[in-house]
């Protein structure tokens, strides 16, 4: 369960609890479902019991007490407790919970995230001749469209553009523009140049960024995804392969130590990934031009999750494949499919080799 799909069950409590006559608010159009706080527990915490009690007139506790007997009911909920003021923390079926998404993004693919959550709505981006306003600019267009939205481009001739008559929707797209053409870098490390700091920063237009080694962040996620491949073809020259929508998937499978963590780090992340492309669809506000910058920030931690991953995918010495082993490979490939899926969206390629 992923956490956009967990505020949707959190979502379906609220309501469950107005319908029954537990509660007398409206019902919100979304809520924040995120990682617990310090003193919290389980999986995910959300406060919409504290975001209701005041239109509910009724106290934080009390609000969280009603909803948390229609939150243990939902399906991937194994425990709610009440923490603090009225915080929810929900722990989930991680077995079930990590089959089923690794299930999903080897079904969906590289559209893992995408949702028509706005769907025939349309945002103008107003934006500068300058390259790296270009290059933003096209990139949340693709983020847009990954949630069911379209992006109409309207240029201007400087880089700060004044105010102009246009719609409710409107947003000016006015990063800190490139220092010099990154044109010498080629198409995707200089796309990476200019999208990987957040657009209030000053871009670095180096040839750090042809560096094929770890302290380059769009290597480390490139080499990340080739060897999510590259594992793929030696464990079916080993004979075995993951097997589908049947192939099961325990973090418990996978060796780890305090140094070279287990698998949930990566399932998390995992399951984070269409939240992150949704932060695009909250055009015209300045967050969601962000969005890119985000999304290169969430690969390079999925990409150093696999890495940590991937030693154990593969048998050693005379040890036989196993359903631990396809369950490892199932992982290793769902994120490599997230890897060359967002690579995708910010227009850079996904070398099967590197």
């Amino acid at each position: 369960m992923t956490p956009v799909e967990l505020s949707r069950s959190v979502l379906h409590a609220v309501r469950c609890a107005v319908d029954d006559g537990e509660l007398n608010v409206v019902v919100p159009s979304r809520v924040v479902v995120g990682r617990p706080g310090p003193g919290g527990r389980g999986d995910y915490a959300t406060n919409v019991a504290l975001q209701l009690a005041r239109p509910a007139g009724q106290p934080p506790l009390r609000v969280a007490a009603l909803l948390r007997a229609y939150l243990a009911r939902e399906a991937g909920v194994t425990d709610v407790e009440i923490t603090g003021p009225g915080f929810l923390n929900i722990s989930l079926d991680r077995a079930a919970t990590s089959a089923a998404l690794v299930r999903r993004i080897l079904g969906e693919g590289l559209r893992y995230g995408h949702t028509d959550a706005v769907a025939g709505r349309v945002f103008v981006l107003c934006v500068p001749y300058e390259v790296r306003a270009e290059v933003l600019a096209d990139v949340l267009a693709r983020m847009v469209g990954s949630q069911g939205g379209r992006v109409e481009v309207r240029h201007g001739g400087a880089v700060k553009l004044r105010p102009v008559p246009a719609p409710e929707e409107c947003a000016f797209l006015r990063p800190v523009p490139a220092p010099e053409d990154p044109a010498f870098l080629g198409p995707d490390a200089a796309r990476w140049a200019l999208l990987h700091p957040a657009p209030h920063d000053r871009p670095r237009i180096t040839a750090d960024h042809l560096v094929q080694r770890e302290s380059n962040p769009l290597f480390r996620i490139r080499y990340a995804h080739a060897r999510t491949r590259a594992v793929s073809r030696n464990a079916a020259d080993l004979g075995f392969t993951t097997t589908g929508p049947e192939t099961d998937v325990d973090a418990a499978d996978t060796p780890h130590t305090p140094d070279t963590p287990g698998p949930q780090q990566l399932l998390v992340l995992l399951a984070d990934h269409p939240r992150v492309l949704a932060t695009a669809a909250a055009l015209p506000h300045a967050d969601a031009q962000a969005a890119p910058s985000r999304l290169t920030r969430h690969l390079l931690a999925l990409a150093d999750a696999t890495l940590a991953h991937l030693p154990a995918v593969l048998p050693r010495g005379d040890e036989k494949p196993s359903a631990a082993h396809r369950s490892r490979l199932a992982l290793a490939e769902a994120a490599g499919t997230v890897l060359a899926g967002g690579l995708s969206l910010l227009g850079i390629d996904a070398p099967d080799h590197l």
